[in-house]
């Protein structure tokens, strides 16, 4: 049996985590913490590169986050729906990782599967409790199930200083050349958002973020249930 993850990240795509959360990433994993990535898809329908290049580059950026664990389920880009076989993989995942705290995309988005991975975790986090559900392997609670930001925000719940994080954070998204290098960098590359300065606008929002709390970069998450803190 393996050792277990203190947190389990998902993503519908490669570099949604680093997006979304790449300096809480790098904190906890700088800190100790034995933090894992899990991507749904291989991003095959991904405009610019291609899901071998896609990998290449999700393996970089977890060598500078440093990564204890990451995995690729090779579910359906564009395919993800909430279907027993999906549900099934992701809870096997859970509990092989036995994470003590779960991150998904957070559940409103411009991004459709971001938005149905958020409904997939959130899924399979609940039946990964049931000892009846898939009993041969052993069930699992996870403690907390937090959701990260990638292109719609809402309300924030918690907030994380990563400002002495961030230059990983930038490295590990540099890492994504296929995804936000400029569209005239090269030959088979078409123009999208992320090709537009994406990583600015990325980085000014986690700047006004931190802002606001007095720090130089933050990242913020939401949650649906209340998170529990002992002061004493």
């Amino acid at each position: 049996m393996t050792e277990s993850l203190d947190i389990l990240v998902f993503g519908a795509h490669a570099d949604d985590a680093e997006i979304g959360m790449g300096g809480t990433i790098a904190k906890h994993a700088q800190a100790g913490y034995r933090v894992g990535v899990c991507d749904l898809t291989e991003a095959e329908m991904s405009s610019n590169g291609n899901a071998e290049l896609r990998k290449r580059e999700a393996a970089e950026a977890s060598r500078v986050l440093g990564l204890s664990k990451r995995s690729n389920l090779g579910l359906p880009d564009r395919g993800l729906e909430p279907s027993r076989s999906q549900i099934e993989q992701i809870v096997a995942e859970i509990r092989n990782g036995r994470p003590r705290v779960v991150f998904a995309p957070y559940w409103v988005d411009r991004h459709p599967d971001h938005v149905a991975c958020s409904r997939l975790i959130e899924e399979a986090v609940f039946n990964a409790k049931l000892r009846r559900y898939m009993p041969d392997l052993p069930a699992v609670q996870v403690e907390q199930l937090i959701y990260y930001y990638i292109n719609d925000s809402g309300q924030v719940s918690l907030i994380v200083d990563i400002s002495e994080h961030y230059q990983t954070k930038r490295h590990a998204l540099m890492a994504y050349r296929s995804q936000f290098e400029s569209a005239a960098a090269g030959a088979d590359r078409v123009a999208t958002p992320l090709t537009n300065r994406y990583i600015e606008r990325v980085e000014a929002r986690d700047s006004l973020l931190g802002q606001a709390q007095g720090w130089t970069y933050a990242e913020g998450f939401a949650l649906k249930r209340p998170h529990a803190v002992q002061f004493f």
